[in-house]
């Protein structure tokens, strides 16, 4: 075992996965090598890319045993195509695939009958949730599953550590030749950012759509040059399902209060000024975060230069309203922002290498001045967890977490002091997603506290009447409401490696007994 930049053991190998690289601090892994691109392929005039079903694609694009086949999650829970897929995987008989989706949710539950019999050998992904992540938290899984945040997967797959066989792309309309757009059609899920870097290198590309149109199907997220085969079924998902989880308004007193504190740290923090740029994200308290700046801007006569990551109806009345002049959005989250980004041109589509990939030449995360943050676990060094709960299974996606706090000048973690009972500041996360060393601010409803290497910023809102604490001393007030709750029991067996996003390890996820 190696010890990494934040003190956590690495092993230096593991067995189907390879050498490991511990994590050595945010900045410290440079890029050394190509960008990697499929094998040319020529379409010839005539040549029709139309499919009949799932299973034809499969052997046509040469499916075969051990390959790696790449989905996306901009369906969230209303995703139909990743289980059909694999059943029809099964139906052919292969077995031992890797599946890389951008993400799982609750509704690949059905992906551990295949893991059981043996057709996945092998996951890699942004997140898991529900039966199937506590069925590979319990060590169920052979191989353990790769963690990786959305800038880590894009850089991943163009540097060719994830190698895509054949990727399978649900889209809401394509015409004939594989022109794709998630904004029309019977099912729509809006922008398609983590779909176009598949569409990209993905040695093979089967389109899959419920929404056949007329040529040509413009303008198009994912165009006819990346296109293999399309095949039409009678539903890829459910619209409904991209607006899920923790994307709601809130009336909470709890999430206000930590909204209320976040509006006034961004605020007083130098950097709440015309020209500003945020990620705000989609959360009860997140949003509210919004419209508390909302009126600070109007206030003040502020414009924000642009906002992005999930983007929620909030984001789209701020951007009718003038209070923001662009929208980047690399994942839609409800159906009224999925009508802004099809009518609206300065609500802008974006991929997730565009995004944040930390190996390209200037993701758009450099360019934030505020991210705001959520977290399951922080600790007192203000490692943030977002991937395992108090029970040390694995329920949550590493996302655009470490991305974020990488890339903007002010990084700000919000969440309550206690959640169902269990602190959320402690002495050690049970996982760590994101280093502390690019965290700068925890806000709770009982209080804020600042990284120690933040002087500067904790001197100027120490004049702001905020209720400023040493993250410790939240600690105490936590663990004096809800005690110091229990160590979590694991084995020794390691069931997942969560990569920091430049592709080296910084935490290992162990079996709960």
């Amino acid at each position: 075992m190696l010890k990494n930049a934040i003190g956590r053991e690495i092993p230096e190998r593991i067995e189907g996965l390879g050498e490991l690289t511990p994590y050595q601090g945010p900045f410290a892994i440079r890029p050394k090598n190509r960008r990697r691109g499929p094998q040319l392929r020529q379409v010839e005039p005539g040549e029709k890319k139309l499919l009949p079903n799932l299973e034809k694609a499969l052997i046509e694009t040469g499916a075969h045993d051990g390959m790696t086949i790449s989905f996306h999650h901009h369906f969230r829970e209303g995703d139909y195509l990743l289980d059909k897929v694999i059943d029809a995987a099964a139906r052919i008989g292969l077995k031992n695939l890797v599946i890389a989706p951008s993400s799982l949710t609750n509704v690949h539950s059905s992906l551990i009958e295949h893991i059981k019999n043996g057709v996945i050998k092998r996951i890699e992904t942004s997140g898991l949730r529900g039966s199937l992540g506590e069925f590979i938290s319990k060590g169920m899984m052979d191989t353990p599953v790769i963690i990786r945040s959305h800038g880590g997967r894009a850089r991943a797959i163009e540097a060719g550590e994830t190698k895509i066989d054949i990727a399978f792309l649900s889209v809401s309309s394509c015409d004939n030749y594989g022109n794709a757009s998630g904004c029309v059609g019977r099912n729509v899920c809006g922008a398609l950012g983590y779909a176009m870097v598949d569409a990209k290198y993905a040695e093979k590309v089967v389109l899959v759509t419920d929404t056949l149109v007329d040529y040509p199907n413009v303008p198009a997220s994912i165009d006819q040059t990346d296109v293999d085969h399309i095949v039409v079924i009678d539903a890829i998902g459910d619209s409904g399902g991209i607006m899920s989880g923790p994307l709601r308004h809130t009336s909470s007193p709890r999430d206000l209060l930590i909204a209320e504190y976040t509006a006034k740290v961004v605020e007083y923090s130098g950097y709440f000024k015309d020209g500003f740029s945020i990620q705000s994200g989609s959360g009860g308290a997140s949003l509210a975060v919004a419209r508390f700046l909302r009126d600070k801007m109007l206030e003040k006569n502020i414009t924000a230069s642009f906002m992005m990551g999930g983007i929620s109806a909030q984001h789209t009345v701020m951007l009718k309203e003038g209070f923001v002049r662009k929208l980047y959005d690399t994942q839609t989250f409800d159906l009224e922002a999925v009508k802004s980004l099809a009518e609206n041109p300065n609500h802008v589509e974006i991929s997730a290498a565009y995004y944040a990939n930390p190996h390209s030449k200037g993701a758009v995360v450099n360019c934030l001045d505020v991210g705001i943050l959520s977290a399951l676990e922080i600790d007192t060094d203000f490692n943030v967890n977002v991937i395992t709960g108090s029970d040390g299974i694995i329920r949550g996606a590493s996302g655009g977490h470490s991305d974020i706090a990488a890339g903007a000048k002010l990084k700000i973690v919000i969440a309550p002091l206690v959640r169902k009972r269990m602190p959320i500041v402690v002495d050690r996360v049970n996982t760590v997603t994101t280093p502390g060393e690019t965290i700068d601010v925890l806000v709770t409803d009982w209080g804020i506290a600042v990284n120690q290497k933040q002087p500067e910023l904790m001197a100027v809102l120490g004049k702001t009447g905020l209720p400023l604490y040493d993250i410790k001393e939240l600690q105490e007030k936590a663990e004096s409401i809800t005690g110091r709750p229990d160590l979590i029991k694991y084995t020794d067996r390691i069931v997942g490696i969560v990569e920091y996003r430049d592709g080296s390890i910084i935490d290992v996820i162990r079996q709960v007994m």
